[in-house]
């Protein structure tokens, strides 16, 4: 079996051996399949069923790094099987002391297990990597910003004045100072980490370049990572929301989840619900 034959079948086994349950899809009654539907797994790793049907086939032979990394995601792989797949798309699996993307099995199964509540996972850069539907209905849906741009300190420290990309409404929080602080302490702590990263760099010339609020503060050579705040989220379908936010950090990969809740039982839990139940008004998400 040549190499290509070889991507082509061991993404059909992964996507078998993925109970749908796993990635927080809906089991019917009148499933067959155990695993994921060619279907489901397009939509998780936001390409087209068309692509995954011709890399199943052995007909599409070089996809992207960026593909490879959202379908080892998608697949929730270990970071061995994750390393295979880039092998067989004849790609250099991500280095040793690079920012990474990869999302644990463990931490995906606990994503999908949070049910409605809205959460989303970070890299070290604070690069947006995969969010739920809840997200997307209570902020806005991210997947309508280039990819490049989905980053939380972007969004925190513009340059040129570029707009929001991850909030498509405005969001306040009781300490934005603290919350500024607290970011750029927490990417001084991942430069620590990931000393040669070319996209942590680039990120932090930029917003050191392109932003005096961000120089300022890096200046200070603070180190420490952001762990909690309390944001205000102005809704337009449902109002204002408090939400509170809490940030927990995955192992040596240094990936952020993030879950944005309310108070059991407040106005702002009803409110949560049914932005979550109505959906983003831009359009239903994808979770990548």
């Amino acid at each position: 079996m040549g190499t290509n034959a070889g991507l082509g079948a061991m993404i059909r086994t992964w996507r078998d051996r993925l109970p749908p349950s796993a990635a927080a899809l809906p089991v019917g009654r009148s499933r067959r399949a155990t695993g994921l539907r060619r279907e489901e797994l397009a939509e998780l790793a936001g390409v087209s069923v068309d692509y995954v049907v011709r890399l199943e086939q052995g007909r599409a032979t070089t996809p992207s790094a960026q593909v490879v990394a959202s379908l080892a995601r998608a697949l929730q792989l270990s970071a061995a099987e994750r390393d295979h797949l880039y092998r067989l798309a004849n790609l250099v699996p991500p280095a040793d002391g690079a920012v990474s993307d990869h999302i644990a099995p463990g931490v995906q199964r606990v994503l999908a297990r949070l049910g409605d509540v809205a959460v989303a996972v970070f890299a070290a850069d604070w690069q947006l990597i995969r969010w739920n539907r809840a997200w997307a209905a209570l902020l806005g849906d991210p997947s309508t910003a280039p990819r490049h741009l989905r980053n939380f300190a972007r969004d925190r420290f513009p340059v040129d004045d570029a707009p929001p990309r991850l909030a498509h409404w405005p969001v306040h929080e009781l300490d934005a100072a603290t919350t500024d602080a607290a970011v750029v302490s927490d990417l001084r702590r991942a430069t620590g980490r990931f000393p040669r990263d070319p996209r942590l760099t680039r990120l932090i010339d930029d917003l050191r370049a392109g932003n005096e609020r961000f120089a300022a503060l890096w200046a200070k050579g603070t180190v420490a990572a952001h762990r909690e705040d309390h944001k205000t989220v102005e809704h337009p379908s449902v109002g204002p929301i408090a939400v509170d936010c809490d940030v927990l950090t995955d192992g040596d990969s240094e990936c952020k989840i993030v879950i944005l809740s309310a108070v059991a039982g407040s106005e702002d839990e009803t409110k949560l619900h049914l932005a979550t139940l109505t959906g983003p008004p831009s359009g239903t998400p994808t979770s990548l």
